[in-house]
């Protein structure tokens, strides 16, 4: 299968995700735990069916020393005993903030005060952030149907 636009060839793309991708590397500097903004990163991409997003954020991860078994139950997060509850929280904010359209309100209030019982401020701006990030490439990436070829490197974005 092929991608109906060369998002690598595009000059227009490459000017712009180059800003997406600095994004993502701004929220590694950040006080938010590494696995928690891979765990949201990677249950976006699942909802939004993201093969690209979901094999680079998996072995991102699992390069990281997360487990694969935490990485796999991520789809599962809700009958799983092996997230901890400030996870579940940001799993269920990024579930929320990423299904908005399913929802008139987007995060409820029980939602947003859950995961603020877990993280400061500048966590929960990190969250929000990370959440729309991801969601952007995830759209991009599903609008152009760009393969997942499963040939992701560790790293390979910088």
């Amino acid at each position: 299968m092929d991608a109906r636009l060369n998002l690598f060839g595009s000059p227009v793309v490459a000017k712009i995700m180059k800003n997406f991708i600095a994004a993502g590397h701004l929220l590694r500097e950040t006080d938010l735990p590494y696995s928690t903004l891979e765990l949201v990163n990677i249950r976006a991409s699942q909802i939004n069916g993201c093969g690209v997003c979901i094999d680079i954020h998996t072995k991102e991860l699992a390069h990281a020393g997360e487990s694969a078994t935490r990485i796999n139950l991520v789809a599962t997060w809700r009958e799983s005993t092996v997230f901890t509850e400030a996870e579940r929280a940001a799993l269920e904010l990024a579930e929320q903030g990423t299904r908005m359209a399913d929802a008139a309100g987007g995060v409820t209030d029980e939602v947003w005060e859950n995961a603020a019982k877990h993280y400061s401020e500048a966590q929960l701006a990190a969250l929000v952030c990370a959440i729309s990030v991801i969601n952007a490439f995830n759209r991009g990436n599903v609008m152009v149907k760009q393969p997942a070829n499963g040939d992701y490197k560790v790293g390979q974005l910088g």
